[in-house]
This record gives structure tokens, C-alpha cells and sequence, in this order.
């Protein structure tokens, strides 16, 4: 398997953006830039903050005497907060911390007339990596609020001297526009990017799904995507602190066929988040561990 495809199948598990951007050796480059508040797309509308009724009956009178409408249908659980912030530390092989990724819910709204996460992710190398290898990456999704499948992708690298942009909005038909920005990714009917199958792997109740499996586009090539539970209560020590861990473990498939010589093994606190502390990544040139260093 080549460099480029290891990469792209490490971005896949995601905390994927770390190790996908941390090996994506193309010719590229860049001076290190600061982190920006990236433009919404057209047509994405933040969702305006509303209280919520104190019960069903509270909901249910909120409508108008009369109203035939129905009451709004109301998103599967998720444990996803507006205003997240996850930020960990990548060791590889021998080398410590050789770069940082932040993954953080930037916020909820309605996007293509749906309603959306946005979600990011901003990768950077340290240390002696940086030297040699210089990566300022940040990554966007919009994703179904409901199902986490993609709606726009976006990346936005930095990396070795050169800046590349890349706008691609999901579509299962071919059929739905565009804007002028962003070039349509033809992907499966409930795709998901890398950012956002992490979210939905947090939302699965693994005391009762054995195994998921997901299209994944991860910006550059359509995998299949399959994650099994390994363990259920699995005690896991990371720079954030001790937990106790559900262990995923995560398999990718191209054209059906397994990619064998990379493995990924994610471990999802048992709190009320679901938290993503630990993510063990297995490549032929390389092992890497990210491991929680902050929440908030």
C-alpha cells in the first residue's frame, strides 16, 4: 500500500485528521499560520439558542391554539455540545509529542435545509517533526444533525510551503448544487467525513451493537469503514487523567478488500460524553498514539 493511500486510511479513523495530516507527505508546504474563524458556507444559518420546556406538555402548548403543525421532530440523543473543545497529543514511534490536534463542535445550525453540526478539527507538528515537516491543517464538516452523514467537507492545508484549499459538498445523485466554491464528491447515500463518523461512533450504544460499518470519504477516496466493540470496561491512563473505556476497534475496507497493514484501536470513555481518549494507530512505517490531554 502506498504512503499516500496508508494515510488516507489513517485519517479515517480519525482523531484522523492528526495522524492522516501528520503523514500526508505531498509536495507541499508552509509557513505555520495561526489558527482563523473560517466563513460559514452559504446558506448555513447558526441555530438561534432556545429553552427548553420542562416537559412534553410545556412542548406541546408552545405551539399556537389551533396550529395544525407539528412539533418540530427532535435529533436522536447525541452526545455532542456546542462549544467542545478536545485537544490531544500525538507520539510516534519513540518521538513524544510530536504534534497536537484540537477537535471541537463549533456549532449547531441548518445547513442545505437541514439540521447541522459543524464540526473541526486543526492539526499542527511540534518539536523535532516540525522541523523537517512543517503542517498547519484545519479541517471543517457539516454533518446531519440526526445521523452525522456529510453534507460539506472541507480542508484547508498548510503544510511544507504551500497553502491548498479543498470545498466538497456531498451528493449521493449528482443532482445538488454547488456553490461556486466547492466542487461536488459523488459518495454513497449516508456517507460520512472523518469528523463526522467519529461523532457517530460516539453516539452507538455498544452494550447492544456489536459492530457499525460506514462509507467514509475522507477528502480524497470512498472506504468502507467498520467498527467492532473489543471491550467494554477497559481502564485507560492518559495525560488527561485515569478512565474507564469502551475499546473500538476499527477496520478499513477499499474496493472490499481490508487494508492489513494498518490498524486502529479507539477507546471512548463510559461517561455521559463518550468521551474519545485514546486512539492507537499501527503502520507499517510507524506507530502512533493520541492521547487526551485536555477537555472542555
Amino acid at each position: 500500500m502506498s504512503l499516500r493511500t496508508t494515510v488516507g486510511v489513517a485519517s479515517l479513523a480519525l482523531l484522523s485528521c492528526a495522524i492522516g495530516a501528520l503523514y500526508f507527505l505531498r509536495a507541499h508546504g508552509a509557513q505555520p499560520v495561526p489558527e482563523v474563524v473560517s466563513p460559514e458556507p452559504p446558506g448555513f444559518r447558526e441555530a438561534l439558542p432556545a429553552a427548553k420546556p420542562a416537559n412534553a406538555a410545556a412542548a406541546k402548548s408552545a405551539l399556537p391554539r389551533g396550529s395544525k403543525k407539528a412539533a418540530p421532530p427532535v435529533d436522536a440523543v447525541l452526545p455532542l455540545r456546542a462549544g467542545e473543545v478536545l485537544e490531544y497529543t500525538a507520539n510516534v514511534s519513540q518521538l513524544n509529542n510530536v504534534a497536537t490536534l484540537r477537535l471541537q463542535v463549533a456549532g449547531r445550525g441548518t445547513f442545505l435545509g437541514k439540521s447541522t453540526w459543524h464540526l473541526q478539527a486543526f492539526a499542527h507538528t511540534q518539536n523535532a517533526l516540525r522541523m523537517v515537516f512543517e503542517l498547519d491543517d484545519q479541517f471543517d464538516s457539516y454533518s446531519d444533525a440526526g445521523t452525522m452523514t456529510s453534507l460539506q467537507y472541507e480542508m484547508h492545508l498548510n503544510e511544507r510551503g504551500q497553502k491548498v484549499e479543498s470545498i466538497q459538498r456531498m451528493t449521493a445523485t449528482g443532482k445538488e448544487p454547488a456553490s461556486p466554491d466547492a466542487t461536488q464528491a459523488r459518495v454513497l447515500p449516508g456517507t460520512r467525513d472523518p469528523l463526522g463518523f467519529m461523532q457517530y461512533v460516539r453516539n452507538v450504544d455498544w452494550s447492544k451493537t456489536p459492530e457499525v460499518r460506514s462509507p467514509v470519504y475522507d477528502g480524497h477516496k470512498l472506504y468502507d469503514v467498520r467498527a467492532r466493540i473489543k471491550a467494554v470496561a477497559e481502564k485507560v491512563t492518559v495525560l488527561a487523567g485515569d478512565y474507564t473505556a469502551s475499546r473500538i476497534g476499527i477496520r478499513v475496507f477499499d474496493a472490499g478488500v481490508e487494508m492489513k497493514d494498518a490498524s486502529f484501536t479507539l477507546y471512548l470513555a463510559n461517561d455521559a460524553a463518550r468521551t474519545p481518549v485514546l486512539l492507537e494507530a499501527v503502520m507499517p512505517f510507524a506507530t502512533a498514539r493520541v492521547e487526551l490531554l485536555k477537555a472542555k
